[in-house]
C-alpha cells in the first residue's frame, strides 16, 4: 500500500487518541491505545482487534502485510511530530494503533499452573514490568485488587514490551476471589519461609503486596504458604516487580 492511499489525520482521531490517556474515557469507549513500532506490531499480530492506526509513511509501508490483514481499520498518515503530541512517547517515529479492550474473565487454573495476585499494585510502571516478567516465566493469568493500575495505562503497556498480549489480568476484590480457592496460596511477606526452601510443584497463586504496605490485612488470611526472600546485604526492601521476577524464577527452577 502507498503512503498515498492513507488518510490524512483527523482532528476526530487526534481528539480521541488523546483522550484514552485517561482512564475514565478508556473506558468510555472501551478502547486503548499502544505506541512505538514494536507495541504497535505485536498488537497488529494477536487477537485484538484494531480500530485505527496512525503512522509515519515509511512505517507504514514498511508494515503493509500486517495492515492488510486488518481491513476495517482506518489508517492515517502522520509526522513525528504529530505522533509525539499524541502519545506519551518523547518521540515516536513509527506509530500509535488503538484498538477494542479485551474482557477478560475470572481464571482458573489448570493443574500445576501459576497465577500471580496484585493486592493494590499501584505503580503503571512496575504493573507493566510484572507482565513482562510474567510474560517471560510463562505465567499467562493475573488477578488484580481493584486498586491496582489499570492495564490498559499507557505506561503500563509501554513497560510491558508488548507482553501485553500474551498475559491477561481480571480485577476483583480479592478477600472474595481467595476465599474460593482450592490451590495453594503463596503471600511474600518479611516474616514467610524462606524462599529458597519451599518447592513450589503444585501450581497456584502467588500474592504480591502494595509497594509501601506490602500485602493488606484483608488478603493476608488467605494465603496458605507465607515465603520471604532473605536479605543478604543492607537494602531495606525490594521493589515490587524485582521480588516478583525472583520469586518467579524460584517457581520455574527444576
Amino acid at each position: 500500500m502507498s503512503y498515498m492511499m492513507y488518510k490524512e489525520l483527523s482532528k476526530r482521531i487526534s481528539k480521541l487518541i488523546k483522550s484514552l490517556q485517561i482512564k475514565k474515557y478508556r473506558k468510555q469507549e472501551h478502547s486503548f491505545f499502544v505506541e512505538g513500532a514494536k507495541n504497535t506490531e505485536e498488537i497488529l499480530s494477536t487477537g485484538y482487534k484494531v480500530t485505527v492506526l496512525v503512522g509515519t509513511a515509511d512505517y507504514l509501508d514498511s508494515i503493509a502485510e500486517l495492515i492488510a490483514k486488518h481491513p476495517e481499520m482506518e489508517v492515517f498518515v502522520a509526522d513525528e511530530k504529530q505522533l509525539g503530541a499524541l502519545g506519551t512517547f518523547a518521540t515516536n517515529n513509527a506509530a500509535i494503533a488503538v484498538a477494542e479492550q479485551k474482557d477478560f474473565e475470572q481464571p482458573s487454573l489448570d493443574e500445576q499452573e501459576f497465577a500471580l495476585v496484585l493486592d493494590d499494585v499501584r505503580d503503571p510502571g512496575n504493573l507493566g514490568t510484572i507482565i513482562r516478567i510474567a510474560d517471560w516465566y510463562g505465567i499467562k493469568k493475573i488477578i488484580a485488587s481493584p486498586n491496582t493500575a489499570d492495564f490498559h495505562n499507557p505506561k503500563v503497556l509501554n513497560a510491558s514490551m508488548g507482553s501485553f498480549s500474551r498475559v491477561s489480568i481480571h480485577y476483583t476484590a480479592l478477600p472474595e476471589f481467595l476465599a474460593a480457592q482450592q490451590a495453594p496460596i503463596y503471600g511474600a511477606l518479611l516474616e514467610g519461609d524462606n524462599i529458597y526452601n519451599e518447592r513450589f510443584d503444585q501450581g497456584g497463586f502467588v500474592i504480591m503486596g502494595n509497594e509501601s504496605i506490602g500485602i493488606s490485612d484483608a488478603v493476608k488470611p488467605f494465603i496458605t504458604h507465607q515465603i520471604h526472600i532473605p536479605r543478604i546485604g543492607g537494602a531495606e526492601s525490594l521493589n515490587v516487580a524485582i521480588a516478583t521476577a525472583v520469586i518467579c524464577d524460584n517457581i520455574r527452577r527444576p
